[in-house]
């Protein structure tokens, strides 16, 4: 992270420093998303607090890479003249921590809808998913859920599937650092992942299942770590608060 991004980042440790919080010039806040929100409900969230908390009535905020709903971990949220850097946060790689069911499939690629098809999965060895991976591992194409926030003629993927149309969605390039296996317990399994912007662990979920002659789909996803950003360095809600009450009064004010 270059000079300008790590002047305007806080974590944790500034709240036992009490380091002025300057919303207006930069803030890069990472923050522990819970489960269950979109990264547009944080957004929302900060907003209404920064303006419960301190005053400021008009500030920019955003972030830097969507997190599903089922998702939680890292999501960094920008504020002020912060907002001008998130294509460049957006940039770097992710890493991920997800856990995947094998034997079955669902129309969105995770829990958050029934399951549509069940496969064999006793077959598989835990070699077998070794040597699969490296499949995985570098430059790949793959295609987005159609449960998805890409946009279809300026219409969200997932608005569309919802109202039960069907979805093609072009295949995307993205690259896969490391993929590693942590753990095997059939049908259950747990991959640790570094990847490039825009890839959808979902997908590659899918993918892996059908690459061992099965399905799979992601039962859990944590994001650990976003650019040099770690889960260990973000916020929880609870937190937001307090550090929104290190504002300066000039800054209130302005």
């Amino acid at each position: 992270m270059n000079q300008e991004v790590s002047s305007k980042l806080y974590t944790p440790a500034d709240l036992q420093a009490r380091r002025p919080l300057t919303l207006r010039a930069g803030a890069i806040i990472p923050l522990d998303k819970p489960l269950g929100w979109t990264s547009f409900d944080v957004v929302n969230k900060l907003r209404i607090m920064v303006r419960q908390v301190t005053g400021i009535k008009r500030i920019k905020v955003g972030h830097a890479g969507t997190l599903d709903p089922q998702a939680t971990g890292v999501l960094v949220l920008c504020t002020g003249r912060a907002t001008k850097l998130i294509e460049q946060l957006m940039d770097h790689d992710k890493e991920y921590c997800a856990t995947l069911q094998l034997g079955a499939t669902t129309p969105s690629f995770d829990s958050e809808h029934e399951i549509d098809a069940t496969y064999p999965y006793e077959h598989i060895t835990e070699e077998m998913v070794r040597s699969t991976l490296h499949q995985f591992t570098g430059e790949i194409d793959q295609r987005p859920p159609s449960f998805s926030a890409v946009k279809v003629g300026g219409i969200r993927a997932y608005d569309l599937a919802r109202q039960g149309q069907e979805v093609e969605l072009a295949h995307k390039h993205v690259t896969i650092h490391e993929l590693e296996l942590v753990s095997f317990t059939p049908p259950s399994l747990q991959l640790r992942i570094v990847c490039s912007r825009g890839t959808y662990i979902r997908s590659l979920a899918r993918d892996l299942g059908t690459a061992l002659d099965s399905g799979a789909y992601l039962t859990q996803l944590v994001r650990t770590r976003s650019g040099e950003i770690s889960q260990a360095n973000c916020f929880s809600l609870d937190q937001l608060d307090e550090l929104l009450a290190l504002t300066p009064e000039e800054e209130e004010l302005s």
